[in-house]
């Protein structure tokens, strides 16, 4: 219904009649109202049929259904009236006084960002800041008040070193000596003068002394503590240690858990891939022991009878997959988060890194340190070299774009591939071991012959995603990537040409460098995803077999027994290794 406000101010309607000032008579009438007469008396109803209010003084807005105009000035007191009836006693509205948020009270402050983070930081690193209450009564600051008196109650970007501290501060260089002193003490250094308390090391060349050797152990650091008790440092460079969970090193006949089990696992004896392989679907073991999240697992070389393990906590582990399936030993010797290890052609040596930014070499039965590495970045990956009479050479896939090549006997970088425009993250030897293949963080798949640091092979496409993890096929001819975009791709190690016939997908792992595997006999491919799901693949027909709900978090890493038809490790960011068969 739409009202229109008629003012009737205007002289020229004088003409309307007093009795009718709002022309209210010739407005239609919906309907007639029935009067009951009566020929004696009129009777009188309770409730007429008028409206109470009179029209000339009316103040309030009562209009009829057939009324096209509103003949009523409402005052501006009226209009602004808040909304009268009971408060609704459902809504948020009904808290306790002083609180109106959940936790509690809340009140609306403007600042700039520059405004609060001064604030912030004042309080983060000196202890006190101004109070953003806007009640009166509050204190003018909040936290330490001495401090704040001590500044002058200024943020941390106003308050400035007196100019005497500066100056104490401040170096000084040492004088610029006599210009007839040519050499010895006083001699003329001129603008090359040294600052004062700093010595200067002249002997840059200078060899390592015998007895300062790296190779040799440092003595573990024990710190003192409250009770006089001493406790272990953080275990760094030089304190490297580890422990056997066993009861004895050896059996009966003097073999260490390095032997294959033949006895209890014959299958060992026969050659990888020579038996139809089958897809899993029961967990027959879980190993447990590491404190958080899984990173990598490796298998021991051919025989596959132990299982290396890197963890979150810093811990890697040893574990015995076909007797009893416990941890044989726990290596410390990281500070921070495990990523990567790798086993030498032997087994018997393996190199691991960490975030920590170092790499380190271990002996497998003894549980030694034998050396350590490292050139101050982030390695993403390590890997031995797979020849025979190169085992004393590896290389590391940094966070600063570099591959670096290494001597362990000399422990010096021989070599540096320096090409990729973001952090390395894989490196898979091909072609016999006389090229590698390299993958990064900007988006590119990079071929380099060994020793020669130049790209052969440059694969950079626009719709390519990000390929944080790559396996090789056992037939040594193809090589899959995990790709980001939810699809695994498989490249040919001859020409590195990709295979757009073979694509695997239907499995989710944006965002996690999921590790691909395949089964010893080539038959089919696999994946873990970021639900906890392992996905199996035909190989040749790029179908979905099967989906095994492995863990509750990621599968990142995965491998299949190299000696059996259908065993499969799966390791996860929830801490469990798990064997399923």
């Amino acid at each position: 219904m739409s009202l229109a406000l008629a003012y009737s101010s205007d002289e020229d309607e004088g003409a309307v009649s007093r009795d009718n000032p709002f022309g209210l008579s010739s407005a239609p009438v919906a309907k007639k109202f029935r009067v009951e007469e009566s020929s004696s008396q009129t009777v009188s109803s309770a409730a007429p049929h008028v409206l109470s209010e009179d029209p000339l003084n009316m103040t309030s807005l009562v209009t009829r259904p057939s009324d096209t105009q509103m003949n009523v000035n409402i005052p501006y007191a009226d209009m602004i009236l808040p909304v009268q009836g009971p408060e609704n006693p459902f809504g948020d509205r009904n808290r306790f006084q002083n609180q109106n948020a959940l936790a509690g009270h809340v009140e609306e402050q403007s600042m700039t960002e520059h405004a609060f983070k001064a604030q912030h930081l004042t309080h983060a690193m000196l202890g006190y800041s101004a109070n953003p209450s806007v009640d009166p009564n509050a204190p003018a600051f909040v936290g330490s008040i001495e401090t704040a008196k001590a500044n002058g109650f200024s943020t941390i970007d106003n308050i400035r070193a007196p100019k005497t501290q500066r100056k104490e501060l401040k170096r000084k260089r040492k004088g610029k000596g006599d210009l007839e002193v040519v050499d010895g003490d006083g001699a003329y250094v001129g603008p090359w003068a040294t600052w004062e308390g700093e010595e200067v090391q002249h002997d840059f060349l200078a060899g390592v002394e015998e007895n300062d050797s790296p190779e040799e152990e440092e003595p573990e650091i024990e710190m003192p503590t409250k009770k006089g008790k001493s406790k272990r440092a953080p275990v760094g460079v030089g304190q490297e240690h580890s422990v056997f969970h066993g009861k004895v090193m050896t059996d009966y006949q003097g073999r260490t858990y390095m032997s294959p089990p033949v006895a209890e696992a014959p299958s060992i004896l026969q050659e990888a891939g020579s038996q139809d392989c089958f897809i899993p679907k029961v967990c027959i073991h879980t190993w447990t022991g590491h404190t958080q999240g899984v990173s990598v697992i490796r298998l021991f070389p051919e025989t596959g009878h132990l299982l290396l393990s890197g963890s979150m906590d810093t811990k890697i582990k040893l574990w015995d997959v076909y007797t009893h399936g416990n941890c044989l030993r726990t290596f410390h010797g990281h500070t921070k988060y495990v990523k990567d290890v790798s086993f030498s052609n032997d087994g018997r040596q393996f190199l691991s890194c960490g975030y920590d930014r170092q790499m380190k070499l271990w002996d497998t039965e003894t549980g030694q340190c034998l050396k350590r590495f490292s050139n101050g970045k982030i390695p993403h990956v390590i890997r031995f070299h797979p020849d025979e009479d190169k085992q004393n050479v590896f290389l590391a896939g940094m966070s600063d774009k570099k591959i670096i090549q290494y001597d362990m006997n000399s422990g010096e970088i021989i070599q540096e591939y320096d090409q990729h425009l973001g952090p390395v993250n894989t490196i898979t030897f091909v072609d016999e071991n006389r090229r590698f293949v390299t993958t990064s963080d900007d988006k590119t798949i990079r071929a380099w012959d060994y020793d020669i640091p130049v790209v052969i092979k440059y694969i950079a496409e626009p719709h390519m995603h990000s390929m944080p993890a790559v396996t090789l096929h056992p037939s040594k001819k193809y090589l899959a990537a995990q790709s980001l975009d939810n699809q695994i791709l498989v490249y040919g190690t001859d020409n590195f040409r990709q295979n757009r016939k073979k694509r695997f997908a239907g499995h989710s792992v944006a965002g996690y460098a999921c590790q691909v595997g395949f089964s010893p006999d080539g038959k089919w491919i696999s994946s873990g995803d970021g639900e906890g799901n392992v996905v199996f693949w035909d190989w040749k027909t790029g179908r979905i077999k099967s989906r095994l709900k492995a863990h509750n978090k990621v599968v990142i890493a995965h491998e299949w027994l190299p000696h059996e038809t259908s065993k499969v490790v799966t390791a996860s960011w929830d801490g469990l290794i798990k064997l399923w068969d």
